[in-house]
C-alpha cells in the first residue's frame, strides 16, 4: 500500500470518527433537553387528611394538592380498606352521625395544575351534633381507608401514589383511565348535593 493510500485510509478513519462523535454530542444534547422539559413539567400528587374546627362547625375529609411544576392528568382513582377495592363509600357513609353535610368532587379525568388543591371529600358537622370524641372516631375509621391516584405529566410519564398523608410515589408504564371514581358515587347516593369546588378549609 502506497503512502497515498495510507493517507486516505487515514482520513476516511478520521472522517468516521468524527461523525460518530458529532452523533453522540447531538443524541447527548437531544437526551439533556429531553430531561429539561420533563423537569420543567414535573407534577407530584400529595394527598392528605385532615381534621378541623372552627368556632361553629367540625369537619374532616380528604384533600389532594399537586406541589410539582407541572400539571397532573389524573387518570385513576382506587380507594381500598385492608386490601380490599371499594367501589362505593356507602359503608362508610352509613355509619356518619346523623347531622351532617357532605360534599364530593371527582378526581378522575381532571388536570390539576402546579399549586393547584382540591377536596375529593369533606364531611361537616356543626358542634351541636358531634362530640369531639365522636368526630376523631370517625376521622379514625375513615383513615383507614387506601387512596391510590394514577397520574401522568403532559409528556406520559406517569406515577401511582400510595400512602395518604405523602408524597411518595411510583413511576409506572402508564394509567388506565377510568370514567369515575369512587367518590363520584356519592352524587348517585346524593343526587341533590354539588359537587365541591375549591374549597378552603379554615
Amino acid at each position: 500500500m502506497g503512502n497515498g493510500n495510507k493517507v486516505e485510509m487515514l482520513l476516511a478513519v478520521c472522517a468516521v470518527l468524527t461523525s460518530i462523535i458529532a452523533v453522540y454530542v447531538a443524541w447527548d444534547q437531544g437526551r439533556v433537553m429531553r430531561a429539561q422539559q420533563h423537569g420543567a413539567v414535573y407534577p407530584v400528587l400529595q394527598v392528605d387528611g385532615f381534621v378541623s374546627t372552627t368556632s361553629q362547625t367540625a369537619s374532616m375529609g380528604m384533600r389532594v394538592g399537586n406541589s410539582g411544576v407541572g400539571p397532573a392528568l389524573i387518570h385513576d382513582v382506587t380507594l381500598s380498606a385492608d386490601g380490599i377495592v371499594l367501589d362505593t363509600l356507602d359503608t362508610y357513609r352509613d355509619r356518619l352521625p346523623e347531622g351532617y353535610d357532605l360534599s364530593w368532587a371527582g378526581l378522575a379525568g381532571r388536570a390539576l395544575a402546579p399549586g393547584e388543591e382540591i377536596i375529593p371529600i369533606q364531611i361537616t358537622w356543626s358542634h351541636e351534633d358531634i362530640s369531639h370524641d365522636a368526630l376523631y372516631a370517625t376521622a379514625a375509621e375513615w383513615g383507614e381507608l387506601e387512596m391510590s391516584i394514577c397520574y401522568c405529566s403532559v409528556f406520559d410519564r406517569c406515577w401511582r401514589t400510595h400512602a395518604i398523608g405523602s408524597s411518595r410515589k411510583e413511576q409506572v408504564p402508564s394509567c388506565t383511565d377510568r370514567d369515575e371514581d369512587t367518590f363520584e358515587s356519592l352524587g348517585r347516593y346524593a343526587p341533590a348535593l354539588r359537587p365541591m369546588e375549591n374549597i378552603q378549609v379554615e
